[in-house]
C-alpha cells in the first residue's frame, strides 16, 4: 500500500510502497476515502524538518534536553546512533480521516465490515491507503453526511475540546485569535452555542469566510476595528473567553487576549503560540489560563486509546471518541459547515506535490483533502487474503539444514528503538549475515527498518516469516508482554531464537516457553542477556581470577525516572520495571558468582519503584541489587563491586573497571564509549547458529534468570523470601 512519509534529518516528502498494517485485536483496518492535512500542524512539522541541525535544535529545546540526557546515562556514540537513528527515519504525516471498515479484529462488535468511519490519531489516522485504529480513535460516521466532511472529525474535536474548555454561556461573547482551520470551527462551534464571535487574523480573506460562517465581527488584531466590536459587543466589559488558535512566535496574541477580556475572564489556548504571559495585566483581571488538550479526555492514555477502556460517562462526560461522534452529529445535522472550508481536494497521488505548494505558499488554503481511489477497496476485496495459516512443526525442530558457506538468514519481529540502534547496527554489515525480512504490526516501521538496514523483505505477516523453511533464526524484539508467546511460535516452527529481555513475565509465559521446548525438542534459544559479553567486565573478572570463598556483590543501578507516556510505566500489560530490565543485573550477578541463586528476598519502599533485592547462593555468596528510581539523573547508571578473597572488582559503568588484590589492576583511563556487550553477544549468537554448536548462555541460565526475577514480585507481596528451585 502507499502512505505518505517525511524524512525529518533531509526533510524528504514521500509517498513510500509499505506494507499492509495488520489488523490487530480491539481495533479495525480501514481503507481510506479522504484524509485532511492540518494546514498548522503537518506544515509546522513539514517546515522544521526543512531547518538545519541547529535549527531544528533550537525549535525543539525539549528534544535537545533529553538528548543531553541520553549522552549522560549512555555516552556519545550510543545517543548519537539513536538520535540519528531516529532523525534518519521516515515519520508518517496524518491524523484526521474517514474511510470504510475493510476489516475487524477480535473483541470488535460496534462496527463492521463494510461502515462508513471517521478516524483520529497521528499513529492511526495517517494519510495512507489503510490504518489499523483502535475502537475509542474512531466513531461510525451518520447517515447522509459525505465522507469528505467526516474526514474533518478530528479537527473538529480539536476544536470542540478548547471551546469546552472555556465554559461558554448563552448570550455571551468571545474572542478567536487565529482564523485558520481551527479557529473556523471554533467560530462555528461558539455561534452554534449561542455565542457572539468576533474574529481576530491579519488574512482579509479568512475574517470575510469568518463572517459568513456566524461570526458577528472580524478583523486584523493591530487595527482598531476588533477592539472596536468588542468594545460595541460587550458595553465596554470585554468579551468572556478569549480562545487563542494561532501559531508562529509572536507574542501578540495573549497581549491582545489581556487587552479584550473582561476581569476574571478565560484564556483558552488550542494552538501552538507564544505564551510569554504579561504578569501585571493578567494579575490585575486575575484571568483564569486553560489549556486545551488535542481531542479531549483520553488523549496520550494508551489504557483508553490503544486498549480500548473507556472512562465512565458519569465521571467523563466528553472523552476523544465522545468529541468525535458529537462533531460527526453537529456536522449531519448541519450545525456546523465545513464544505466552505475546503479550498482544495488533492488526488493522494499527488500529495508531495500539494505539500510543496503548500510550504512555498503557491496554494494558499483552510483545509486540504487527499481523494484516495474509489476502486481501491473493490481491488482488494478481489484480491487474495494476505493470512498465511501458522506453520507448525512436531517432533524435533532442529534448523534447516544450511550449506557451509551460506549466510545466516536472520528475521527480525520487531524494529523500535533498541532493535535499531543497539542490534541492527552490529548485524548489518556482519560477513556471513543476511537480513532476511522485518515483521511489525505496523507499516511504516517495516519499511524504515528495510531501508536503512538492507531487509530483502518487508512485512506485517509473521506467519509467512515462521513458515519460510529458509530462514535460520528469528529475533523477537518486541514489546515485553509478547516476548513469551513470540518465543514460543518460533520455537515450534524450528527457528534458533534470540529474544531480548524479559523472556516472560509471568510464570505461566515461562511454563509456555518451557512446554514448546519440550513439545519440539528445539532449545535454540537466546536472552539478550547481554552485559556478561562486555569486554571491559569480561576483562575484570578475568583479572579478578578464581575465588574459594563465598563472594558479596554489589550492585546499584541508577534507572531514573521514566518520561511521561512510556510504554514502561503500562504496568498492567507490560509488567513492571524491574520485571522488564531486572532479568540483566541478575544474570550479570549469577555470571560472575558462577552459579545461580537460590532464594530471592525483596523489599520496596512505599510509594515508589525503588527496590532492593537480595539474592543468596548455595556457596553462601550474596549479591544485592539496588534498583533505584530517585537518584540524580547525572551519576552514572550502573555501579558494581564484588568482594570476595581479599580482593575487589569495581566496575563503573561499562567506562572504568579496577581489581584491587595482591596487585593493583585498572583499566585505561582515556574515556570510552560505553560498550555493554551487545556486539559480542551478537557475535556468539550468530557463531552458534551458523555452527550448530552450543548456544552462548545454557538454557537452564536463562530460566533460572528468569524465575529469579518472576520472584521478587512475588517477594514483595508475601514479604518473605523466596525459595527458587535448583536448576544447575
Amino acid at each position: 500500500m502507499k502512505q505518505v512519509v517525511q524524512n525529518y534529518k533531509s526533510g524528504e516528502l514521500a509517498v513510500l510502497d509499505v506494507p499492509v498494517p495488520g489488523c490487530k485485536p480491539g481495533g479495525a483496518l480501514v481503507r481510506s476515502a479522504f484524509s485532511l492535512i492540518s494546514t498548522g500542524t503537518e506544515l509546522m512539522k513539514v517546515s522544521e524538518a526543512g531547518m538545519s541541525m541547529l535549527g531544528k535544535a533550537r525549535s525543539r529545546p525539549d528534544q535537545v534536553a533529553k538528548v543531553m540526557q541520553s549522552v549522560a546515562t549512555n555516552g556519545v556514540p550510543a545517543t548519537y546512533r539513536k538520535v540519528m537513528g531516529k532523525l534518519d527515519s521516515y515519520t508518517p504525516l496524518g491524523y484526521s480521516l474517514c474511510g470504510v471498515v475493510e476489516q475487524v479484529g477480535a473483541g470488535i462488535d460496534d462496527v463492521k465490515v463494510g461502515d462508513l468511519v471517521a478516524c483520529a490519531g497521528n499513529e492511526h489516522a495517517l494519510h495512507a491507503e489503510l490504518n489499523w485504529v483502535p475502537k475509542n480513535l474512531y466513531a461510525p460516521v451518520p447517515d447522509g453526511l459525505a465522507p469528505r466532511h467526516a474526514a474533518f472529525g478530528t479537527v473538529g474535536s480539536i476544536a470542540m475540546q478548547g471551546v469546552r474548555q472555556g465554559e461558554p454561556q448563552l448570550g455571551e461573547v468571545a474572542l478567536v485569535i487565529g482564523l485558520g482551520l481551527i479557529g473556523q470551527l471554533v467560530v462555528q462551534l461558539l455561534t452554534a452555542s449561542g455565542v457572539r464571535v468576533v474574529g481576530a487574523d491579519p488574512d482579509p480573506t479568512r475574517c470575510e469566510l469568518a463572517e459568513r460562517l456566524g461570526a458577528a465581527a472580524c478583523g486584523d488584531p493591530a487595527s482598531a476595528a476588533v477592539e472596536a466590536a468588542v468594545a460595541e459587543l460587550t458595553d465596554g466589559h470585554g468579551v468572556d473567553q478569549v480562545y487563542l488558535a494561532a501559531g508562529g512566535g509572536s507574542n501578540q496574541p495573549v497581549e491582545l487576549a489581556a487587552r479584550l477580556c473582561r476581569d476574571r475572564g478565560r484564556v483558552v489556548d488550542i494552538g501552538k503560540c507564544r505564551l510569554d504571559l504579561p504578569w501585571n495585566a493578567y494579575y490585575e483581571k486575575e484571568l483564569d489560563v486553560r489549556f486545551s488538550r488535542s481531542y479531549g479526555p483520553g488523549r496520550y492514555d494508551p489504557e483508553y486509546e490503544l486498549d480500548g477502556r473507556d472512562y465512565p460517562i458519569g465521571y467523563v462526560r466528553w472523552t476523544e471518541r465522545r468529541n468525535l461522534a458529537c462533531f460527526l452529529d453537529l456536522l449531519a445535522r448541519g450545525s456546523v459547515d465545513v464544505e466552505p472550508l475546503v479550498s482544495h481536494i488533492a488526488d493522494f497521488d499527488d500529495a508531495v506535490e500539494t505539500y510543496q505548494s503548500l510550504k512555498d505558499g503557491d496554494l494558499k488554503a483552510v483545509a486540504v483533502l487527499f481523494r484516495y481511489p474509489e476502486q481501491a477497496a473493490e481491488a482488494e476485496a478481489e484480491a487474495p487474503s494476505m493470512a498465511v495459516p501458522a506453520v507448525r512443526r512436531s517432533g524435533g525442530a532442529s534448523a534447516p539444514a544450511r550449506a557451509a558457506k551460506s549466510p545466516v538468514r536472520l528475521a527480525f519481529v520487531g524494529a523500535g528503538n533498541y532493535a535499531t540502534s543497539m542490534l541492527l547496527p552490529h548485524l548489518a554489515q556482519r560477513e556471513g549475515v543476511e537480513l532476511s525480512t522485518v515483521v511489525t504490526t505496523t507499516a511504516l516501521s517495516a519499511a524504515n527498518a528495510q531501508r536503512k538496514f538492507g531487509f530483502a523483505e518487508a512485512t506485517t505477516d509473521l506467519d509467512a516469516v515462521l513458515g519460510d523453511k529458509s530462514i535460520d533464526a528469528v529475533f523477537v524484539v518486541t514489546r515485553h508482554s509478547s516476548h513469551a508467546e513470540l518465543t514460543r511460535k518460533a520455537l515450534l516452527a524450528g527457528k534458533t531464537v534470540f529474544v531480548e529481555k524479559p523472556l516472560a513475565l509471568t510464570e505461566d509465559d515461562l511454563a509456555g516457553v518451557l512446554a514448546a521446548v519440550e513439545e519440539s525438542g528445539n532449545d535454540r534459544l537466546q536472552v539478550g542477556f547481554n552485559r556478561r559479553f562486555a569486554p571491559l567486565l569480561q576483562e575484570a573478572r578475568k583479572r579478578f581470577g578464581a575465588r574459594t570463598g563465598p563472594a558479596s556483590l554489589r550492585y546499584l543501578v541508577n534507572a531514573g525516572r521514566l518520561q511521561h507516556g512510556s510504554w514502561y510505566l503500562q504496568q498492567g500489560t507490560e509488567g513492571s520495571r524491574f520485571a522488564g530490565e531486572g532479568g540483566h543485573f541478575i544474570d550479570t550477578a549469577s555470571w560472575l558468582l558462577e552459579a545461580d541463586p537460590v532464594s530471592v528476598y525483596a523489599t520496596a519502599a512505599p510509594g515508589n519503584e525503588d527496590l532492593q533485592v537480595v539474592l543468596r547462593y548455595a556457596d553462601g555468596s550474596t549479591a544485592t541489587i539496588s534498583y533505584v528510581t530517585t537518584g540524580a539523573p547525572g551519576f552514572p547508571k550502573e555501579t558494581l563491586d564484588l568482594v570476595a578473597d581479599g580482593k575487589v572488582l569495581r566496575l563503573d559503568d561499562f567506562v572504568r573497571a579496577s581489581v584491587y588484590g595482591r596487585k593493583k589492576w585498572v583499566s585505561s583511563r582515556l574515556p570510552k564509549a560505553r560498550d555493554k556487550g551487545q556486539n559480542a553477544e551478537l557475535a556468539a549468537f550468530i557463531k552458534a547458529v551458523r555452527t550448530g554448536g552450543p548456544m552462548p548462555v545454557p538454557l537452564e541460565s536463562l530460566v533460572a534468570t528468569t524465575s529469579a526475577t518472576l520472584a521478587v514480585q512475588a517477594g514483595l507481596v508475601g514479604g518473605a523470601p523466596v525459595t527458587l528451585a535448583r536448576t544447575r
